[in-house]
């Protein structure tokens, strides 16, 4: 999903305040740590992973097969925690995250 920068900042200031909901550790991207996260994605569509990896290209290729495997749009990245994003279309419409149109 394409966002525009006015839909990031939105997601930005709505991801201020969230926790890690994902951490990945020296294992890697392991198949049950992917099913947890696609579990979680879809639940929550805004989360932030924590992201342990030994330098910077290893902890940015992690996030970048994260979003591309599961089609979710990198909002933001700090340091080693990334924020994520993915509409979920199968979740009531009264409780998907409503972001502002461009």
């Amino acid at each position: 999903m394409k966002l525009s920068e006015s839909q990031k900042k939105y997601l930005r200031g709505r991801g201020h305040d969230l926790k890690p909901l994902i951490m990945v550790g020296d294992a890697g991207l392991t198949e049950s740590l992917l099913a947890e996260f696609e579990s979680t994605l879809a639940h929550h569509e805004l989360m932030k992973v924590k992201v342990r990896a030994g330098d910077r290209a290893a902890r940015d290729k992690m996030i970048e097969t994260m979003c591309a495997d599961h089609s979710a749009s990198l909002i933001q990245r700090i340091g080693n925690v990334a924020l994520l994003y993915r509409a979920n279309p199968d979740k009531k419409p009264e409780k998907r995250l409503r972001i502002p149109s461009c």
